[in-house]
């Protein structure tokens, strides 16, 4: 037999019909999931670190007021490879995402750099998660009387200044007594004439309150599929309720001068205020949309994929691309966007209010609606997981499943415990711009994947098919790109790092272990 070239070897792909047939035999996975549980799925992750974080950091260092307009942009973007994903999903209801889409029709080396690529969405999104969750608890529990170690409630070499009533007051700002991070009240409190170096100090040494909820939710997946969606349907409806809340009794307190400039000038540097800042907030805040396509993961263990896989994804978009640009209105209302530079941005925007009980309710909306954004992504990540060494591209370790609970338990375990300790060391902006790029470097993939399926196989069935094509993929993958170029260089250095990393592993052991390659020596 003829020895297939490298070139052959690395774009071989995965044939639709097998991929189909595959599904249909469910591979073990259970399908309890209707289109409640994925529109709750869609919601629960795309609603959390996003916009109880990284909406006032992003207002605050990038596009002020403007952010609206950023998350109108990322929107339009996310919506473009979200009917991609929702042509995909209705046609190819299986676990494996982008991973499968890609193997399906750009080759194996494609499939592969998406899978590892997913890593950094999903694992190392529920990372950046976990630390906005620790802030909103340590700050919950502040307001008690209860202070959390500061060396383990933030990454290594964070440092803390211990803020008395006194010096509190001084500064005129609306907090409790505790330990604060110092970089984002330094400003304040020389502003206060005070010097931070005579105040009591501490220095971070790991997150283990980011490390805990990780552990939690690992255990609650583990158990089982149905389970983890009904613990995730509730909570999807109190954080709802309590953003909601927010929107509705801040917009009697919104002081309209906030808002005057709509678009700070630009200070003479890209991506500092102005149009270019905007745009790079488009691209940081796009991170608030990571998730809906977290609902293409649980295809192959939805009872309905056909029908309810574009109904989940372009639904649950739909749905917080409305509750993002409400709250981003009423954020930067009630305070100026120069203080939404802090760990818990919405819980001091809502104490300017003067409202204790919603204060309260904030963190507690928030601690919850970052909680199922970590169960989704966690639920995620293993599935890709699975379908690769489903395929051989990973040792079969990851490709079992629990004989009782019908997860796959294995590599749930796995990522749990990596996204565990990634969370306990690294800061959330630097997590948060990771997982920007690795997800917009997806979302470039699987809007090209339409146009290349579009072509070679017009005879597939497809239950839902993206309008106006191939217009919307080709805007897709212009307007995927052109927010990830807008992102700092630090994180295409991120990136590249990450997949060389994969690359290598991929040749020493994936391309030698492929199933498709054993079926190409059969035929």
């Amino acid at each position: 037999m003829k020895p297939f070239s490298l070139s052959q070897k690395l774009l071989r792909i995965k044939d639709i019909e097998t991929i189909q047939l595959e599904a249909h035999d469910g591979c073990g996975l259970k399908k309890a999931l209707g289109v409640i549980d994925l529109l709750g799925i869609g919601i629960g992750a795309i609603i959390g670190a996003g916009i109880f974080v990284l909406t006032g950091q992003a207002a605050a260092e990038y596009a002020g007021p403007a952010i609206v307009i950023s998350f109108i942009l990322a929107a339009i973007v996310s919506g473009l490879a979200g009917l991609c994903y929702a042509e995909f999903a209705s046609m190819i209801p299986v676990a494996g995402s982008a991973y499968t889409y890609s193997y399906a029709t750009l080759g194996e080396v494609f499939a592969w750099f998406i899978g590892w690529d997913l890593i950094i969405e999903y694992s190392i999104g529920a990372s950046a998660v976990a630390v906005g969750w620790s802030s909103y608890v340590v700050s919950f529990l502040r307001q008690f009387g209860i202070n959390v170690p500061p060396e383990f409630s933030a990454p290594p070499g964070t440092h803390f200044v211990f803020l008395s009533n006194e010096i509190i007051r001084k500064m005129g700002v609306m907090m409790s007594e505790g330990w604060y991070q110092l970089g984002f009240y330094v400003d304040r409190l020389h502003q206060a004439g005070i010097s931070p170096d005579t105040l009591p100090h501490a220095t971070g040494i790991c997150n283990l309150t980011a490390s805990f909820v990780v552990l939690c939710v690992t255990i609650i997946l583990v158990k089982g599929i149905r389970e983890s969606s009904i613990v995730n349907v509730i909570i999807v409806i109190m954080k709802i309720a309590v953003i909601l809340a927010v929107i509705f009794v801040g917009v009697s307190f919104i002081q309209t001068d906030n808002w005057v400039p709509f678009i700070p000038p630009n200070t003479g540097k890209y991506g500092e205020y102005g149009w270019s800042g905007i745009l790079r907030g488009a691209g940081v805040v796009f991170f608030a949309y990571v998730g809906f396509d977290a609902v293409s993961t649980a295809a192959q263990e939805a009872r309905r994929p056909q029908a309810d896989m574009p109904v989940g994804i372009l639904g649950s978009l739909a749905i917080c691309t409305v509750l993002y640009v409400s709250f981003a209105l009423v954020l930067t209302g009630l305070v100026s966007y120069s203080k939404l530079n802090v760990a818990d941005p919405v819980a001091l925007a809502v104490d300017a209010t003067g409202i204790h009980w919603l204060a309260i309710l904030v963190k507690l909306g928030a601690i919850a609606g970052l909680t199922s954004v970590i169960l989704v992504l966690l639920m995620g990540q293993p599935r890709i997981f699975f379908s690769m060494a489903h395929d051989g591209l990973l040792p079969a370790f990851f490709s079992r499943v629990h004989p009782r609970f019908g997860t796959p338990a294995n590599t749930t375990m796995v990522t749990g415990l990596g996204v565990g300790v990634l969370a306990s060391l690294l800061p959330v902006r630097i997590l948060g711009e990771l997982v920007s790029i690795g997800t917009l470097a997806a979302f470039i993939l699987v809007c090209s994947g339409v146009l290349v399926l579009r072509y070679k196989r017009p005879d597939v069935h497809r239950p839902f098919k993206i309008p106006l094509s191939p217009l919307l993929p080709i805007l897709g993958v212009v307007s995927c790109a052109v927010l990830a170029l807008s992102l700092p260089w630090e994180a295409w250095l991120r990136l590249v790092s990450w997949l060389v990393a994969g690359f290598i592993i991929y040749f020493l052991y994936g391309i030698k272990h492929s199933h498709q390659r054993q079926r190409q020596k059969e035929q």
